[in-house]
């Protein structure tokens, strides 16, 4: 039998505290895993289910985006998706007499762990405008709400289409569409808020915003420097590929102001060996300060420019933009600056150095440690420099390694999620859809709550996601939802968003990766692309939740049709009985998707071409790979403050919640902690144990804070602390984002901690 949900919110702000672990997965996380699957679906579906999970003939886990191996274990899922998959396949259900118990009043004081713990939400929910209670509503209904607000609307950039990560190629594809059919191009999705600055990098600098490197590179290279990347908490089936790769001979250059378990050993579940010793990973932990990864990767390049033979000639002369300008920057690097931005030691770089110059295939792997900061934009630059310098883009074994996170968070933005697109891609819609695209750009998130707050906007439409949650500057974020006509939200579970709603809101309950997809054609599936560009199948085999439930592409199409009516000549009824007929669309619209149907059907999928990778073609305006030469920066840190960066847990996934502890770290039932290095606490007079507010300081004197955070301990970089998110969301203004990509400055946080009124 599964286990009950929680029916009262179990307290979170008085942890326990252990020593943090050195090895990741093993037997634990086995435990771990049979542990909350079972709860969740009980013994049997959990064996029927888990055995799918990112098989060939099965769905894609709705947790990360890393890609699967060629040939595939037989359990082919780690810790953390399992979790997604329990959580998703749970036997738990939200049902109308759930809401008739319980008001959004009561609601909105429970936690985003609690809310999500109650199961799946089993029929459509109406909350209309001054109720307290969400009641159920048929399809059709549900339906004309949205046209009659949308219809009301002054314009249709009124209204916004927010979209997260784990939606198929076919949802968001036919999502974009209907947006832009309407006549808008706001469509922020969660990029916004995680690896724009990554493909704002690198579309600037190799001509696309995507890595360049597929999953047997990592197995052919001889050095990988992981950057502000915790895999063994947020892609732990990339601790597997590491694992393989130094098999192969490859070194590992880790790069990060915390020690991760995962990182220093991993002690690998499917095999004997693995689970008993494990493999050390980590060659040199270069332990940075926060914000300094720009400086560390600027004095390599000045370094490798001074090797004499260390840069790749003939590359540089033929395939790059740039190179004097960049030199001359690069040249006058200054070691004293650089060893006070990073806080490493000279020794330390100088053997990074070393193990670069014996390095001919190099590959720099990096996640949202090196994408949330002012300066993210220029410090991916600077990665690029580092590469293009030793001809290691285009060469088997090496390149960028941007991991995105969410499912298909990569394959929504190659579906045309996004509030710029590009003239070719509308082009190509008013082509094959016979109607005329807006040109206007629209908002992204930070501008989307803006315009929320401003009443600019006044519909907010999300295909799943938590909004509120992973949106930074809390009170502002949720003081502008409420402020919308309407809020809808297509979801599979309970979260924060649904309790923060406009003064009328929709809860659309939709199938999960895990189930039976039956459309008026038969049996479906839906695709997505992994963070490397492969695009594979995925078809869920459970019975849904309810009878209730309408998949992602029939909820928009239903949409559509209702909204759009007979304006539109889009077959939207027949891409809701057969989403072949969407791929169809796909494949004459979007390069690189030719014949769709026919690649899909091979079991492995297929990658998308990449240009740099592929053929070392640049499609940059030059012509070529750009280098650049922007100044060094690194966050200022007054006296007696920290630089926080937020993270996640070990029990939670983006803004979900699977449980209250983070075994590595040694956090066990609590979030509200703040980990600070035991010398920086004892110069701040901060006592182990005890509770402080963590206090947000900005320019112009703009503050925020988070209230009631136990300090621990840890050996985090001198001058840095870290806890986790959502909590310390609210310590983000608006306003502080990454230059050119907008993206949230979450992992430079400049805070102050004062003596909490609870210690």
């Amino acid at each position: 039998m599964a286990s009950k949900p929680p029916k009262s919110d179990p307290v979170q702000d008085a942890p326990q505290v252990a020593e943090p672990k050195h090895a990741a997965a093993g037997l634990p996380a086995i435990g771990h895993t049979l542990r909350i699957a079972q709860q969740q679906m009980g013994v049997r579906r959990t064996a029927l289910t888990l055995l799918r999970v990112n098989q060939k003939d099965g769905f894609d886990c709705p947790g990360c985006a890393w890609p699967e191996p060629e040939h595939r274990h037989t359990a082919e899922f780690c810790e953390n998706g399992a979790k997604a998959v329990a959580e998703e396949a749970t036997l738990r259900r939200v049902t109308p007499d759930f809401f008739a118990a319980h008001p959004v009043s009561d609601l909105a004081g429970r936690s985003g762990y609690w809310l999500g713990q109650q199961g799946r939400i089993t029929h459509p929910m109406y909350l209309p405008e001054g109720a307290d209670h969400y009641q159920p509503i048929g399809w059709d209904r549900a339906f004309d709400i949205v046209a009659e607000e949308l219809a009301a609307l002054g314009s249709p950039d009124e209204a916004l289409f927010y979209t997260s990560g784990r939606t198929s190629n076919e949802a968001a594809f036919l999502y974009q569409l209907f947006a832009r059919e309407l006549g808008t191009n706001n469509l922020p999705d969660c990029s916004n808020m995680c690896h724009e600055s990554s493909g704002s990098a690198l579309n600037e600098t190799i001509g696309i915003g995507k890595g360049s490197v597929l999953l047997e590179d990592l197995y052919k290279a001889d050095l990988i420097i992981v950057a502000g990347q915790n895999p063994g908490t947020n892609h732990p089936r990339m601790l597997s590929a590491l694992e393989k790769a130094k098999a192969g001979g490859a070194r590992i250059i880790t790069v990060n102001p915390l020690p991760e378990a995962g990182m220093e050993r991993f002690k690998n579940p499917q095999t004997p060996q693995g689970m008993v010793k494990g493999a050390a990973l980590t060659d040199l932990f270069l332990q940075i300060r926060i914000g300094g990864d720009q400086a560390l990767f600027r004095l390599l390049n000045k370094l490798i420019l001074d090797t004499e033979g260390a840069v790749d000639e003939t590359f540089v002369a033929e395939h790059t933009h740039g190179f004097e300008d960049f030199a001359e920057a690069a040249r006058a690097a200054d070691w004293d600056e650089t060893l006070t931005a990073t806080g490493l030691t000279r020794d330390s770089i100088d053997e990074a150095l070393k193990m670069v110059l014996a390095s001919k295939r190099t590959i720099v792997c990096w996640a949202m440690g090196l994408t949330q900061h002012k300066h993210s934009v220029p410090t991916i630059r600077e990665v690029v420099n580092f590469l293009l310098l030793r001809g290691n883009i285009g060469r088997p074994g090496a390149g960028v390694c941007p991991v995105r996170g969410h499912s298909n968070v990569q394959g929504d933005r190659t579906m045309g999620i996004f509030e710029r697109p590009a003239p070719a891609f509308l082009d190509a819609l008013e082509k094959e859809f016979g109607f005329t695209a807006p040109r206007e750009h629209g908002y992204d998130v930070v501008g989307a709550i803006r315009a929320l707050r401003d009443g600019d906007a006044k519909v907010f439409f999300a295909m799943g996601g938590n909004f509120v949650s992973a949106s930074p500057d809390t009170d502002v974020t949720e003081a502008a939802m409420r402020r919308a006509r309407l809020t809808v939200h297509v979801s599979t579970k309970l979260n924060r968003s649904h309790v923060v709603t406009g003064a009328r809101a929709l809860i659309l309950p939709t199938l999960g990766r895990t189930e039976r997809d039956l459309q008026g054609s038969g049996e479906q599936f839906v695709t997505v692309e992994d963070s490397m560009g492969m695009v594979h199948a995925s078809r869920g085999r459970l019975e849904p939740a309810s009878p209730h439930l309408l998949s992602e592409p029939a909820i928009v199409a239903r949409l559509a049709r209702r909204v759009l009516g007979e304006a539109s000549t889009t077959p939207w009824e027949e891409f809701e009985k057969d989403y072949a007929a969407v791929r169809d669309r796909i494949a004459r619209v979007i390069p690189g998707f030719q014949d769709f149907n026919a690649r899909v059907a091979d079991p492995a999928g297929f990658a998308l071409p990449h240009a740099p990778r592929d053929e070392r073609r640049f499609p940059t305006a030059t012509g070529k790979a750009n280098f650049t030469a922007a100044p060094v920066e690194h966050p200022e840190l007054p006296e007696g403050r920290l630089l926080l960066q937020t993270l996640r847990s070990h029990d939670q996934y983006n803004t979900t919640i699977y449980g209250l502890d983070d075994r590595y770290r040694g956090i066990k039932n609590g979030r509200r902690v703040v980990l600070v290095n035991p010398d920086d606490a004892r110069e701040l007079k901060i006592a182990d144990g005890s509770y402080v507010d963590l206090v947000g300081e900005w320019k112009d004197g703009v503050e925020r804070r988070a209230p009631g955070f136990r300090v621990v301990h840890y050996p985090t970089a001198r001058g840095c602390a870290a806890a986790y998110y959502p909590e310390t969301n609210v310590l983000v203004p608006l306003d502080s984002t990454a230059d050119t990509s907008n993206t949230p400055a979450s992992k430079s946080v400049v805070v102050r901690l004062e003596q909490s009124a609870a210690d």
